[in-house]
């Protein structure tokens, strides 16, 4: 016999079908917004797949004005929250800061400051695209379980005692380690692509984000990272925005 499938929590099952975050499905449920089968649902019930979920539309308007911003970070601002008397990137979004030529038409306004995150993180020492969202599904996308959104870096590096040229005294295993075979925290890294842009630059593509990642990955082949800068997430790049300015996601941008 075929089994049975197992009941979900109904904010679980919201996120597993992309339509908010557990989060904002628990402030649903809890306005009366949602349905399941054609009854208001009660916070913290069970559902099973066959079962048929409704969501008002005070809630899909609600999500249609959360914002999506994409910010060129800055050296020594941290992702998340404030540490060791470091601020966060957060305090970089204000209508001084907003790219002069985002073609967005959004207008920047305090409440878009709420609830705004970073989905996933940027080392302090290292620049470059960092998206924050109030947005649950697109937080899910970028740093869900099981997210595999590609993440690509350009990384100067220096090889040893070499003054100079890299790249030709690099051994090619070791560029063969960097893209398959290391671990960290005992745990095998995905595959990576990793090649030389120019004799003292790598570009790296990850599909993973673990602590400090490309800097320890380096380490372990004897290179050391001078500068470190994310251009790309998914199909959205850097592009020409300048450092220590934001735009939002297009309507039409998708990771």
């Amino acid at each position: 016999m075929p089994e049975t499938p197992a009941p979900s929590r109904l904010n679980k099952r919201m996120a597993e079908l992309g339509l908010c975050s557990r989060r904002e499905a628990d402030d649903w449920i809890a306005q009366g917004w949602v349905k399941v089968n054609g009854q208001v649902a009660e916070m913290g019930v069970k559902v099973l797949p066959s079962d048929r979920i409704e969501v008002d539309r005070k809630a899909q308007n609600q999500q249609q004005q959360q914002v999506t911003i994409l910010l060129h970070k800055p050296m020594g601002y941290v992702s998340g929250q404030a540490e060791d008397g470091h601020e966060p990137a957060v305090v970089l979004i204000n209508p001084r800061t907003h790219w002069r030529e985002d073609p967005s038409r959004n207008r920047f306004s305090p409440p878009q400051l709420r609830g705004l995150a970073p989905a996933g993180r940027l080392d302090i020492d290292s620049v470059g695209l960092l998206v924050l969202t109030q947005d649950g599904r697109v937080a899910r996308q970028l740093i869900g379980e099981d997210s595999g959104i590609e993440k690509e870096y350009l990384v100067r590096v220096s090889y040893g005692p070499v003054a100079q040229n890299s790249q030709a005294a690099f051994p090619r295993e070791e560029l063969a380690r960097l893209r398959h075979g290391l671990s960290l925290d005992g745990q095998p890294l995905k595959p990576a692509k990793v090649d030389w842009q120019n004799p003292e630059q790598l570009r790296f593509v990850l599909t993973e984000g673990k602590k400090r990642q490309i800097r320890r990955m380096c380490e372990q082949v004897g290179l050391k990272v001078v500068g470190l800068k994310r251009i790309r997430i998914g199909n959205v790049v850097l592009g020409n925005l300048p450092v220590g300015q934001w735009r939002y996601l297009g309507p039409h941008e998708r990771f």
